[in-house]
């Protein structure tokens, strides 16, 4: 199947699936073409506007949650995909390349299916996601030069008839047109070329005009002169918070995600985002928390606009101060989760907490660290170990099926001699989740070894029927 649509007076696809495109149908081609190459081949009209309304209500869902720096990319071809600047957000959810993996899976488990790539530049970023295996790639700082030098021409966003010319002349890699004389290809592409192809080596600034939330909480102010100085920075912080602060109380709400935009004189626009576990108005805490990120700010040439929005706001809710007459009040933790979030990244806290799953791997959870109290408790009868593995270790064993321990395991090169054990536990699969887990089980032994050592070891299968697992051995945890 393919979506169709005008480009000009020819009809040409917008978007294949994946059997057409293995079939030769590529973007751009003419719809009579296409049919003619795939006998029974479906047409349906394409939705360009319904598809731009649709991206950019993605990109706003982003803006709350990664980075307030968001807009449609339309460089391309078509609407296709979304452009993010990270800096200064990236850190608050665990680095690029765990942000990356989120993203994709949040996107994955919305029915969308995504790819994602993060560069210096944004036409590096675009030829990677592109051209590049992976749905989630990171191009180390400073690499994107080489790893655009062996990429097509056709990932540098130049229309479909100028990397066809410049095929003719055997120009097909991006190396080879960095190589070749400028002035004869722009006489005869225009300038378009040389624009990209400096926009993706970074040698030409490419501004992103973030999309804009709807209806934020927001101040701003104007300078006549650029400023730079961070103590000049500071103090016209110091002037928005309080008008932010006082129409967050109008509205009832308090900030949980807080950005500050910086528009430079380059037209670059830095930003500083804040991530608030609980939501806030209190503006002596606030302009303490922008003012622990002013270190981070690079001004370049000035200065001339500043804006702080509350990109994601929530309810206060209003709470009766606890007397100390009457019961001891409550500490408030928020403010060093504040603290710590924003310059550890918000992934860095957390706490643990117990699932109801008979399963160890899946029975706990990380939540935030002030998420409110559950009243589930982790199983009373058998012990758990106080050191859980990420993933279950395989060890070398031997032990008589199907219910004994074993009488020694090699773990990590080291031979252990079993000198008494418990069990066996077993636990078996959680059914609802899957076909698979429908006759899984696991038998759990506790083990000491002669150096009074103790370990939580557990075979895969019933030791009877090969249906029930691997009956392969594995190490799960260690006790104190």
């Amino acid at each position: 199947m393919v979506l169709a649509g005008r480009e000009g007076s020819r009809r040409v696809v917008l978007a294949a699936d994946r059997a057409a495109r293995k079939s030769g149908v590529v973007i751009g081609m003419p719809v009579a073409k296409a049919q003619a190459l795939i006998p029974g081949l479906v047409v349906q009209d394409g939705q360009p506007e319904a598809d731009r309304a649709a991206l950019e209500r993605l990109a706003l869902w982003l803006q709350q949650r990664v980075s307030p720096i968001v807009a449609v990319d339309a460089s391309g071809k078509s609407a296709d995909g979304l452009v993010l600047d990270t800096t200064g957000a990236d850190h608050l959810l665990g680095g690029e390349a765990t942000m990356l993996r989120d993203i994709v899976r949040r996107l994955n488990g919305s029915g969308i299916t995504a790819r994602a790539a993060v560069a210096d530049t944004l036409g590096a970023a675009y030829a990677v996601t592109r051209t590049t295996p992976g749905t989630a790639i990171v191009v180390p700082p400073g690499e994107h030069v080489a790893t655009l030098a062996d990429m097509p021409i056709a990932a540098l966003r130049l229309p479909t008839n100028v990397v066809a010319g410049m095929a003719d002349l055997g120009l097909t890699r991006v190396r080879d047109l960095e190589n070749a004389p400028r002035a004869p290809l722009v006489l005869r592409f225009g300038p378009e070329i040389t624009r990209r192809l400096d926009q993706a080596y970074g040698r030409v600034e490419e501004p992103i005009l973030p999309i804009r939330p709807v209806d934020p909480v927001a101040v701003s102010r104007n300078f006549a002169e650029p400023i730079a100085a961070a103590e000049t920075i500071a103090r016209y912080i110091g002037k928005l918070v309080p008008p932010l602060c006082i129409g967050l109380e109008e509205r009832g709400l308090g900030a949980r995600r807080l950005d500050l935009l910086l528009h430079r004189v380059d037209n670059a626009v830095q930003a500083v985002r804040l991530a608030l576990a609980r939501p806030v108005r209190d503006p002596k805490h606030l302009l303490r928390l922008l003012s622990d990120q002013i270190e981070t700010i690079e001004p370049g040439f000035g200065i001339e606009r500043m804006e702080l929005i509350a990109m994601l706001a929530e309810p206060v809710e209003r709470r009766q101060q606890v007397s100390s007459l009457i019961e001891e009040p409550e500490a408030d933790l928020s403010g060093l989760v504040d603290t710590l979030a924003n310059r550890l990244g918000s992934g860095a806290l957390y706490r643990v907490v117990p699932v109801e799953s008979d399963v160890p791997e899946r029975s706990v959870q990380r939540v935030p660290p002030l998420a409110p109290i559950q009243d589930t408790t982790w199983p009373e009868g058998w012990p758990r170990p106080t050191r859980l593995l990420p993933r279950p270790e395989p060890i070398e064993t031997m032990a008589m099926l199907p219910d004994h321990p074993p009488v020694f395991f090699v773990w990590r090169g080291l031979r252990h001699k079993v000198k008494c054990a418990d069990g066996p536990e077993r636990i078996f699969g959680e059914w609802w989740k899957g076909d698979a887990e429908l006759t899984t089980a696991r038998d759990y032994f506790r083990v000491e070894d002669t150096s009074g050592e103790r370990f939580w070891l557990f075979r895969a299968g019933d030791g009877e029927h090969g249906e029930t697992g691997s009956q392969r051995w594995f190490l799960h945890g260690l006790f104190a």
